[in-house]
Formats: C-alpha cells, structure tokens, sequence
C-alpha cells in the first residue's frame, strides 16, 4: 500500500474548478477512510474500510457504491451542516451573524505533512464564501497503531459575533450492514456497566450533562462494531473516546439506506458558544482506533499509543503505595499516621498516601462537610506540618504522598466566607450541595491561580512530596459563573471556559512540576479521558474496590487503558480472601487500602511475598501487550494476559468468578496468546498461599505453539478462587 509522503503537500483548488473530483485518504497500516469532493465542491466520505494496494484505484471507490439520498439529504456529508438542504443530524449548527441559519461549506484546500512524534496530520479548509466563515478539519493518524484524532477548528471573518449551536469534533461515516455499539453506564460504584445494543434506524444518542465529575453516569468510552456483535479477535471494530474533562454527546444515526453516520463532540446543551470575529472555536479530540481483527488489536494499538504519545510518562515508572483513607478516614493524628508509615515499610510498597481529612483549622476537616478550600495544615491533627510527615516517611525508607481537592469548597469554611463570587451557583436560587460542598469558578483567572497557588505551595514547601491524588467530587448544579457575567460573555459558555480553565491550571502544574506522579479521581470513575492524561500519570477507577466487581470494571476498562494508569487497590470490600484481592489488585498500579498491621501472620508473609512478586512482573503488566483470553460475562472464570516485546515473558491471571457450587475444578483449559510459537516455556505459580503448594510442575517444557493451541489449564475452584502463572522462556 502506498503511504503518505512524509514531506509537506500542499493542495490548493478554488470552487470554480471541480470538474475533476479531489480524493484525500486518511490512511494507516491498517485502515483507510477516503474522502472525496462533488463536482459542486462537497466533501463526502466514500469508503471507510480495509486499505486498497494501488492507490491509482481510489478514484474507482465513490462509483462501486449506489446509495441514492435525494430525499433523505447529505448522508455521507464529511461534517455535515445545517440550514440548507440537509435533513440529517448536523455536525455544525450555527446562526450567522445577520441571523441567517443557513451554511453550507465546501472545499477549498488541504495539506498533509509528517509530525514529530511519527503521525500524518492532514488539514483540510472548508468554507462558506458568502457568510466568510471557515472549518478546518483534522486527522491525525499514526500509521503503525491505526489511532486516529479528528478535531475542528471553526472561525469566521464576518462584522458581528455568530452563534454556534452545536459544533461536533467528529463526523463519521460507514457503509457495513450490521452495527453493534458496547457503551458504558456509570454510577458511583458501579462504573464501567457495560451495554451491547444493535443500532436500528433512527438516533442513539448518548451524553452527560454534568459540568464536573462529567462520567459519573455516563461513560464517553464507546466500542462501535460494524459487521455484528463485537468479537475480540475477529471483525471490524471502532473504539474510542471523546478527550474532553466535560460534557460530551454521541450520536449513531441509522439513515435510510442502512448507513451509519457517528457525530461526536461537546454537548451541546445549555452551552451555545458566541463566536467573535477573527476568533478561534477548536473543538475537543475525538480519539479512536480502527482493528479489522476485532477488540483485542484494536486495544492493543490504543495502549501502545497511549503510552508512547498521550499519557504522561506512558513508558516509565509508577509508585505501589499504601493509602490511609479506609484504615482511618478522617480520624487520625501525627502518631496514628508515622505508625502506618511502618505498615508500609514491612508490606514493601514505596509510598504512603496520606487522604482526606488534613487541613483546614477555623472549620477543622473532620468530615465532608467543612473545611474545604482551607488548605493549611489542621494544627490539631498536624502540629509539625506536612513536612514533618514527608521527614518521617523519609527515615522510615517511604516517600510520602497526599490528597488534594483544589476545584470544590465547602460552603463552611474560610474561602467560602472571603470569597463567595468565586463558586459556581445562581445568585437567585437556593444553594444546591453534592457531598456538602460546591465547584469553584476555573473560568475565572483568580481561581485558577488560587487553584495552582494550592499545588504549588505544597511542592515549594515540600520538595521531597512525591504524589498527589487529585480529586474532584461534586457536579455542577445552577450553573451561574460570576466572573463570566462581569466580562459580559453569555452564561452558556460556562461549562467550556471552566474546562479550558482546569487544562490552562494542568498547564501551569507540569510546566513547574514536570514529573511529580499525579492520580486522577473523581469520587470514582468521574473521569479519566486522554486530554487529561497530558498532565495525569493514572486515574482511579472506582470507588468500588471488591474483587469481583473489579474484575469486570477492570475488563471493560481494558478495552481503553493501559493497566500503568489504572490504580487498583487492595481494601476490605469483599468477601474473597486477601490472596484473591491482591491478585485482582496486581492487574494495574498496585496500593493498599488496609490497616496492615491487624493482618494475621500468614496473610502479612503473603502480601509481602505478593509485593516482592508484582515488582518481578509489573513492567509486564504496565508496558506488556494485553490479551483477554477467558470472558467473565460469558464464562465461570475470567483470564487475562500481558506479554513482554520479546515474547520472552508472560503473566496469565485467572480467577472465579461464579461462586456457585461446582464439583469440579476448571474443565477446560486457557488458552494463552502472544506467545512465540517456536519458543520454549516453563510455567511458574506466583502468589502461592503459604501453606499451600501449587500443582504446576516448574521443570516440564512447553513449546509456544502448545500454549496457544491447547494451553493449560489452572484448576481454578471454590479451593483456589485466584491463580497467577508465569511463562518465562526457556533459553
């Protein structure tokens, strides 16, 4: 297949000279979506599909196809828009500044040129010449992974401001016969519940309206199939996400000929945007991979991307960790803390997290309900500071971490008193709380630099700190920003400045602190989007922490994420055993939740033992390619397996997962993938109970081809609930 040239093309063509249609691939190693202009100089979508050897064919692709919309409007319209004579959901919907409704765009030039972290970035201008209004389209696609993100940027040159009224990021096109979308409902501890549906005529829409803590009910992570249900290793499949921190919508729209048209942007509820002259709208990344061989490639490729190109420090390091927050909650003091940093000494885990509950004097933070927006050390609890802490941990041999949640206030307390036009909130209507408290203002500057000023602050003082949790708990109700009202810029901007807000905050933090590890938490699953992870290392899945459920959250979650960003920790959620706990937990970045010290003597050797083992295999975990191999929805076990780049090493984890009564132990057994056929491997259990021995006979050689074919089987039971395996090749 011919690629792009890596050199800068430039392609110009004015609207009077279309007799010959203009073609523009957007090609990776994998896939190929081709758009192409109309004689009247409309941009369509004409194929999205596998990629064609010859490209001298492209120019045969449009006329294979005979989809007649005469009377259903501009189906394949590559951003379609609204006004005309389309009678389709709309991309772009505006009023122009002499109140005109009406645009229609067409093309008028494009470019495609190399970037430097080993893309194709191609921008095409459109433009409606009459109303002096432009959209630029982007598609960056890295070849190798097949990872597209698709932005728009939209501005204009008329006298007086336009209004938009719904500006998608995305507008997607498919000619397949059977589409199945997998979407992800959310509520607080029950993150990530997943939903299968074919798509039938009409529109699917899905969206949040929550300002902050946007996914808590709905999550912007989506798997689009196109030729039947989702498969993990066969079929056409589409997985992504919206990266935008606020509220998004999809739109899957079945038209009249079978065809789907996907939009996807920002939500356009109670957010029309007023577009001054001259003025730039970029609107957020849609970011999605395309797999011809079905779910397990598709989320391979994303994971790879992830790490090399999107989330922070991808490639390196994480710190295993042990958090006070359910061993205390708010009921701690200076001796009850440097006690627990010995906790974290004997368990082996490099850092302590000291959680909610540390600041704030005038109205102490001893609950939910006060003290936040206080950030100064509590001298009740705290009589020598964070930074006798941080002193503390140090001698023990452990850095030491803390929590901060610098976007919310409650109203009981000092910078609620000094500063009440800095919170969200109708200034006519009763005050509405979520966990008592309410969001600051990130649309106005002052705020962010008190936001930044918080952080900032705690890393002057203490340079030694090494992690932070950022958490962000309450949604956005009565939707009022003081700041914006001064300024006279309409309300309905309100949920995109304070997202702009909260990035130019992140900004700030990383261009000071660099490479101090951040954790993303949003009282759960309430985000966790890759515009994000440019300035979060990892994000906190949920709340809900029993094995069981974190199997299944952690399964739909690895459809997205890499494991090195998803923090799972070991708590007393659950009735499974602290083996079957730790072993869930060592899927992602490993921490503690638990008082360490009241563990009886052999659960203390084997969470030693488990945090010795997970530092021998995490680089497999964190940096290793994923494989599903055993379904949980589906089976009475679930399997899971990372493999290193060499093929020289893997981790396989099973578990139980129907804890009905069964007479036997696992019948059949799991088959492994991403191995090397031709290499040899030796098996090896980790994370063995002790008292116990494990059945798996280390000194029998098994070849690649064996292991992939027939496999091995775990003997997983109600007697072994949880059972680790190490492949190692055998030199």
């Amino acid at each position: 297949m011919k690629k792009v040239p890596f050199i800068i093309v430039l392609l110009f063509l004015s609207a009077g000279l279309f007799a010959q249609e203009m073609i523009i691939p957007i090609e990776t190693n994998d896939n190929l979506m081709l758009l192409q202009t109309s004689r009247e100089g409309l941009l369509n979508t004409v194929y999205f599909g596998k990629p064609l050897e010859g490209t001298e064919e492209y120019s045969n692709v449009a006329a294979s196809y005979n989809f007649r919309d005469a009377n259903g409007g501009i189906y394949n319209a590559t951003y379609t828009t609204s006004g005309t004579w389309n009678l389709v959901e709309p991309a772009l919907e505006m009023i122009q500044s002499d109140g005109n409704t009406s645009l229609e765009l067409k093309y008028v030039s494009h470019k495609q040129e190399a970037t430097s972290d080993n893309a194709v970035l191609t921008s095409i201008l459109l433009e409606d010449a009459q109303y002096n209004f432009q959209v630029v389209l982007y598609y960056k696609a890295w070849t190798k992974e097949n990872v597209i993100e698709q932005w728009t940027e939209i501005k204009h040159t008329q006298k007086e401001a336009v209004v938009l009224k719904k500006f998608a990021s995305a507008n997607l096109y498919f000619t397949n016969k059977e589409y199945y979308l997998t979407s992800f409902g959310n509520e607080w501890a029950k993150e990530m519940q997943r939903n299968e549906e074919k798509l039938t005529r009409g529109i699917k829409s899905i969206d949040t309206k929550l300002g902050t803590r946007a996914y808590l009910l709905q999550s912007p992570n989506f798997i689009l199939s196109c030729d039947g249900k989702a498969a993990e290793n066969t079929g056409t499949v589409v997985i992504g996400q919206l990266a935008w921190s606020s509220n998004f919508r999809y739109d899957f729209e079945v038209v009249a000929n079978g065809n789907l048209r996907f939009l996807a942007g920002i939500n356009p509820f109670a957010s029309e945007y007023t577009l001054q002259p001259g003025e730039t709208f970029k609107t957020p990344s849609l970011i999605y991979v395309v797999s011809h061989k079905g779910t397990g490639e598709a989320s391979r490729n994303l994971h790879s991307w992830a790490r090399d190109y999107r989330v922070l420090d991808g490639n390196g390091e994480r710190l295993t960790l042990l958090n006070n927050w359910e061993a205390t909650y708010f009921d701690f003091d200076e001796n009850k803390l440097t006690a627990l940093f010995k906790d974290a000494k004997e368990l082996g885990v490099d850092l302590f997290l000291l959680d909610d509950g540390w600041f704030a004097n005038k109205y102490p933070r001893n609950g939910d309900n006060a003290g936040l927006g206080d950030w100064q050390e509590n001298k009740k609890k705290l009589p020598n500071g964070i930074g006798y802490l941080v002193e503390e941990a140090t001698k023990e041999g452990v850095k030491f971490g803390i929590w901060i949640e610098p976007e919310m206030v409650n109203p009981k307390s000092e910078l609620y008193e000094n500063h009440p036009e800095w919170v969200i909130r109708q200034p006519e209507r009763p005050e509405k709380y979520f966990r008592n408290q309410l969001v600051l203002d990130l649309a106005n500057p002052e705020v962010q630099d008190f936001v930044f000023g918080i952080v900032d602050k705690l890393l002057d003082n203490n340079p030694e700190l090494a992690f932070i949790k950022w958490d962000c708990n309450s949604v956005i109700y009565n939707a009022h920003s003081a700041y914006l009202e001064t300024q006279k810029v309409p309300q309905t901007h309100i949920y995109i400045e304070y997202t702009k807000g909260l990035y130019s905050v992140m900004q700030r933090v990383r261009a000071k602190f660099p490479k101090i590890p951040i954790m993303m938490c949003s009282g759960g699953g309430g985000r966790g989007d890759y515009e994000l992870f440019k300035y979060f290392t990892e994000f906190w899945p949920s709340d809900d922490t029993d094995p069981l459920e974190r199997i299944y959250m952690q399964w739909n979650y690895s459809y997205f994420f890499p494991a090195i960003v998803t923090d799972c920790h070991v708590t007393d959620w659950g009735k499974q055993p602290l083996k079957y706990r730790v072993d869930v937990a060592s899927m992602g970045k490993l921490g503690f939740d638990i008082v360490a010290g009241e563990l009886n003597e052999k659960d203390k050797q084997f969470a030693q033992d488990a945090v010795k083992n997970y530092n021998s295999f995490k680089d497999l975990v964190w940096h290793g390619d994923m494989y599903r191999l055993v379904n949980p929805y589906e089976n009475d076990i679930a399997a899971l397996m990372y493999v290193n780049n060499d093929k020289s090493r893997a981790i396989v984890f099973n578990y139980l997962v129907n804890n009905r009564y069964m007479s036997t132990a696992t019948t059949r057994p799991v088959v492994f993938a991403g191995l090397d056929a031709n290499k040899k491997y030796r098996l090896k259990e980790l994370n063995v109970y002790p008292g116990r021995r494990s059945w798996i006979d280390t000194e029998k050689v098994y070849s690649g081809d064996f292991l992939m074919k027939v496999g091995m089987n775990p003997n997983v039971s109600l007697r072994n609930t949880s059972v680790l395996i190490e492949a190692t090749e055998v030199l």
